[in-house]
């Protein structure tokens, strides 16, 4: 699966480097920009779904009626709607692909957002794994040896103490940006020779290309965690609004989208539940990750759920299945005036 992304990342990583440079550097602004870019070219996979769902509303007639003929046999009943859909021309799997290609898409995407040293800065991916590896090896030798220091390393860089690993590339630009020496003094000076070209590389093409990782004001840092604390008067941080951000965002499109769903199609299960569920795990998620990775799902949640409203709007189930019947009246119109000029 890490080849596919790998595929996948390359091409799209050469169209988020070039919207780092055109837009000054900027992470939070190419991240944006970068999510309208991939969920306009994903606009004919959800019609393509939607055309799909007609497929089977469409059907929907026909398949009770096999329901009613079949009774309980289980397999004559999956032969008649396989020969049904063959003959309609229709794909048991149709709706299916779009989703499989979505999904493969935000996986492979999300890796991308977590490697921004690798596909907005250029670097080697190799030279940055094996710094990322170094310092977290060096972090857990120094767990073993200086606790205290451990855990002010551990507290000041946000990486949480649950572990002390450099997991991403946000994680780690923190680390190589910091000009204090912590690098050195978590690696040790054997360590650090050995990684020392590498860390020299991957330092100089983050210079280079100069990328901000700020949101609107220094004090929303999308590498740093957003790490919560129980006292929220001393521990605030405006970092908690990127988590918050993405609950709000994905609570706000989902339950306009179960709006739009319950319309087009009535019959449809109540999926409150789910609604619900998802944005509650961002928010307790988001507290977790680096809040680049809050700050691409609030933009996902807002261009993804307006262009699937849209979408819904204007090729929703019931919209296109109106067109189908339509065209199909139309067709028998158009017979019946042939055979009527026949007699005539």
């Amino acid at each position: 699966m890490g080849r596919l992304f790998d595929i996948i990342n390359i091409p799209l990583g050469y169209v988020m480097r070039f919207l780092a440079q055109i837009l000054g550097g900027n992470f939070a602004a190419s991240v944006f920009v970068f999510t309208l870019f991939i969920d306009v070219i994903l606009i004919p996979l959800n019609i393509k779904s939607q055309k799909s769902t007609v497929s089977q509303l469409r059907l929907k007639p026909k398949l009770d009626e096999l329901k009613k003929r079949f009774g309980d046999d289980k397999q004559k009943f999956a032969q008649a709607q396989q020969e049904l859909y063959r003959k309609e021309n229709v794909s048991m799997a149709g709706g299916c692909l779009p989703m499989i290609i979505r999904l493969v898409l935000l996986f492979a995407i999300y890796s991308l957002i977590l490697s921004p040293l690798t596909y907005m800065s250029g670097a080697d991916k190799d030279k940055v794994n094996n710094v990322s590896t170094a310092i977290s090896e060096g972090l857990e030798d120094l767990k073993e040896s200086d606790a205290d220091r451990y855990e002010e390393i551990i507290k000041e860089y946000n990486l949480g103490s649950s572990r002390g690993t450099v997991s991403n590339q946000l994680g780690l630009i923190k680390f190589i940006r910091d000009d204090t020496g912590i690098v050195e003094e978590v690696l040790g000076e054997e360590r650090y020779e050995k990684i020392k070209d590498d860390y020299n590389y991957v330092c100089k093409k983050d210079k280079e290309s100069n990328i901000s990782y700020t949101l609107f004001t220094d004090d929303i840092n999308l590498i740093e965690k957003p790490n919560f604390s129980l006292d929220i008067f001393h521990s605030f941080s405006l970092n908690w609004l990127l988590p918050i951000g993405a609950f709000l965002s994905q609570m706000i499109m989902s339950l306009i989208q179960s709006k739009i769903n319950k319309i087009n199609t009535p019959d449809a299960p109540s999926m409150m539940g789910l609604t619900l569920f998802m944005p509650l795990i961002s928010l307790f998620i988001g507290f977790t990750f680096p809040g680049g990775v809050c700050f691409y799902w609030i933009c996902s949640s807002l261009i993804g759920g307006l262009i699937q409203i849209f979408v819904q709007i204007f090729y929703g189930p019931q919209r296109l299945l109106a067109r189908e019947r339509t065209k199909d009246l139309e067709k028998e119109i158009d017979f019946e005036k042939k055979q009527l000029e026949k007699f005539n």
